[in-house]
C-alpha cells in the first residue's frame, strides 16, 4: 500500500487503489477528474482548496466532510455529493470503511477540539491508514492501530518533528510518511531529523523533497 501513496505537497495526499481517494487536496493544478472520493480533514484554505478540487472532481466524486463544513461545503457541491462526519464514528463509502479520529490541538487555538474536525483511518484492502490532519499528539491518536500512518510534523500549527517522532515510536505503525512541512511551515530538513528519530521496526517514507 505505501507504493500507491503520493503527496502533492504539505498534506495534500492521493491513494491509488481500486478507488482514487484524496485527502486534502492542495495546489493540483492539474485537470485530471479522476477522484472517486475526497477526504477533507478541516476548513483552513490549506486542507480545503477549491481550485484543486475542482482539479480532480468528476460529476459522481464524493466529499466526505466534517459536519461544521456543510455550508461552507454546499456553495460547492450538491447535497447527494457530500457525506458529513462527526468524530468517534465508524462509516462505510462506496465501499470503504473508515473511523473518523479527533483532530484538534492541545496547547494551541489554531485547531480546538469543539471544532469536530477530523483525522481518518481508512481500511483500503485490509490495510489500515491512518491520516492524521492538523492535529498534536492526543489520547485518541495515541491509541489509533494502524498499518500506516500520515502525520504532520511542520510544528507551528501541528506536532513538530520531535513531538510526532514521540507520538509514531508509541503508536508503532509498520509504516510512516510525514506531512504538513516543506510549503507553508516546516522545512525539507524537519522530514530529515523526523524520520532520524524513527525507531528501526518502523518504514519512514519521505514523499516530500
Amino acid at each position: 500500500m505505501k507504493n500507491k501513496i503520493e503527496i502533492n505537497c504539505h498534506s495534500s495526499i492521493k491513494i491509488n487503489s481500486n478507488l482514487i481517494i484524496y485527502i486534502d487536496p492542495f495546489k493540483i493544478n492539474n485537470k485530471c477528474s479522476d477522484a472517486d472520493i475526497i477526504f477533507i480533514t478541516h476548513d483552513h484554505y490549506d486542507h480545503y482548496d477549491i481550485e484543486s478540487i475542482n482539479n480532480i472532481r468528476k460529476n459522481d466524486t464524493i466529499i466526505v466532510i466534517p459536519s461544521s463544513m456543510k455550508n461552507k461545503v454546499l456553495n460547492d457541491f450538491i447535497g447527494s455529493n457530500i457525506f458529513e462526519v462527526i468524530p468517534n464514528k465508524e462509516y462505510e463509502l462506496k465501499g470503504i470503511r473508515f473511523n473518523t479520529v479527533p483532530s484538534y490541538n492541545v496547547n494551541k487555538k489554531f485547531h480546538l477540539k469543539e471544532y469536530n474536525w477530523v483525522g481518518y483511518l481508512i481500511d483500503i484492502n485490509g490495510e489500515l491508514i491512518y491520516i492524521a490532519g492538523d492535529t498534536d499528539e492526543t489520547l485518541e491518536n495515541r491509541n489509533i492501530k494502524c498499518d500506516v500512518a500520515l502525520v504532520p510534523i511542520g510544528g507551528t500549527y501541528t506536532m513538530n518533528y520531535m513531538e510526532a517522532a514521540n507520538l509514531i515510536n508509541y503508536m508503532k505503525p509498520k509504516v510512516v510518511i510525514p506531512t504538513h512541512y516543506g510549503e507553508i511551515v516546516g522545512t525539507i530538513e524537519d522530514g530529515i531529523k523526523f524520520k532520524e528519530l524513527i525507531i528501526d521496526k518502523i518504514d519512514c517514507i519521505l514523499l516530500i523533497k
